[in-house]
């Protein structure tokens, strides 16, 4: 107590005032429930907890235990708490507001929580996260943002709520990044939310079931990353805006329009849902010419990798993964050397093509000659990464294309799905390529015979 004393003592009677501005500022740096022991230690942090800018409620940071679901018990115990923080807090300077009431939310906390809000939201306040259950009924009130304080907001996140905006919103001007999970939403009330929010720089929807049509319009030209992943509903993606450089969608793509407008800017891409291979050779070339990495995940390519017409000149790394209980063998590996060889400035690739079950011809099964693709060159790819690597014929084929088209290649690493399959395959493909100088490195111990193990081909020089 007498050390308490002579802190606040020293910090508030000894006019150094500076001092205490630089203590007050550390304070505001503190993470919420560190701030508030550095109260109990000493008085003289009162002041600025008061004023204290980041507001984190959760269950971590209010002591409580998690639990599998809200009940009335849990939800008055979490109100409690904060109730208690905010008597303490005068309301003013709030920066950063965080509530997660994932497993403290009961379905007749919508006026506590709308209180709360009223309380914390408040001129000047630049991050709103809101996170609820995903099956919570909230209806998040727009007209909060309307009394100053969506002026500064710069971050907007909710989750598990309904967001229904009556009419355009003017404020929201310093809107840079929303992500909206499990919100309810229509295409035209989202269009409300964003009107004026020319300053946005990152969309992300996640698992939002509601909406049917999302319109980007032409006038976020700020706009940079757009992400949609999982929303059921979805049929038409229409964008306009012009200087998107990182696109990510994931979902069903047999019942949805895709329509990326102007996407000349557009350096990063990754897909995922079934037939996106397919989809990447056919539609991209011509839409983003100056893609540099993308990331493609399907998990059904009933068709081989067709020839592509154009070329991705700038692509650089590529991430391909053809991931299945099973695929079917009318998928032929082997075909994709047409899209690499779409690919003149690729120098990464990594290639995963795990499944439980393969249904392609195997090598050890099928000895004759393999394929060969005459006249195709690679000569700025350094580093090819193989995982869930099979006896499949048309895999090892692919594998010798890499070892005798690549001249500038490094390493060739590759996880088959048993080592003692991988090692039976690298003696296979040494013996199709011997006229490829190389070393084999990794260790094999005991478990690794049964289990997966990355092997490794380094090149020594020519």
């Amino acid at each position: 107590m007498q050390r308490n004393q002579f802190c606040s003592v020293y910090l508030i009677r000894s006019g150094d005032w500076q001092c205490f501005d630089i203590w007050r500022h550390i304070h505001s740096l503190m993470p919420m429930r560190d701030a508030a022991r550095a109260v109990c230690v000493s008085h003289a942090f009162l002041r600025s907890w008061r004023c204290h800018p980041n507001l984190t409620f959760c269950g971590t940071t209010l002591g409580m235990n998690k639990k599998a679901c809200a009940n009335d018990e849990t939800a008055r115990d979490f109100s409690s708490k904060v109730d208690h923080i905010l008597k303490k807090h005068s309301g003013i300077g709030v920066k950063k507001l965080v509530i997660n009431m994932c497993g403290y939310y009961a379905a007749n906390d919508s006026c506590y929580l709308n209180s709360l809000l009223l309380t914390a939201v408040t001129p000047g306040i630049e991050e709103l996260l809101l996170i609820l259950p995903m099956r919570a009924t909230y209806n998040f009130p727009c007209s909060l943002l309307s009394n100053g304080s969506g002026d500064s907001i710069w971050y907007l996140k909710l989750g598990g709520c309904s967001l229904r905006p009556k009419a355009e919103l003017p404020w929201l001007k310093s809107l840079t990044k929303v992500q909206l999970n499990a919100v309810s939403f229509t295409g035209d009330e989202l269009g409300c939310l964003l009107c004026n929010s020319f300053a946005l720089e990152r969309l992300v929807i996640r698992y939002c079931g509601e909406i049917v049509c999302l319109k980007i319009p032409c006038m976020l030209r700020q706009l940079r990353h757009l992400e949609v992943i999982c929303c059921g509903s979805l049929q038409v993606i229409d964008n306009k805006a012009p200087n998107i450089s990182s696109f990510f969608y994931a979902g069903d793509r047999d019942h949805i329009q895709l329509s990326l407008g102007e996407a000349l800017k557009v350096e990063y891409i990754r897909l995922i849902f079934s037939g996106a291979l397919h989809y990447a050779c056919v539609a991209l070339p011509s839409i983003m010419p100056n893609l540099k990495i993308a990331s493609i995940l399907s998990t059904s390519e009933m068709v081989n990798t067709p020839m592509l017409h154009s070329k991705f000149l700038h692509l650089k790394k590529l991430s391909i993964a053809l991931t299945a209980r099973t695929f079917t063998p009318a998928c032929d590996y082997f075909s994709l050397v047409s899209f690499l060889d779409a690919c003149p400035s690729l120098e990464t690739l990594v290639l995963d093509v795990g499944q439980e079950e393969m249904e392609h011809v195997s090598v050890f099964t099928d000895p004759s000659d393999l394929r060969k693709m005459q006249g195709h060159q690679h000569h700025k790819m350094k580093r090819v990464k193989i995982l869930g690597f099979t006896s499949a014929k048309s895999l090892v084929e692919l594998t010798c294309h890499f070892l005798e088209s690549i001249a500038s290649l490094n390493t060739l690493r590759w996880r088959p799905i048993r080592a003692v399959l991988g090692v039976l395959c690298l003696l296979t493909i040494v013996a199709r390529a011997p006229h490829c100088p190389l070393m084999f490195s990794g260790k094999l111990n005991e478990d690794s015979w049964l289990s997966g193990h990355t092997l490794s081909l380094k090149f020594l020089p020519w």
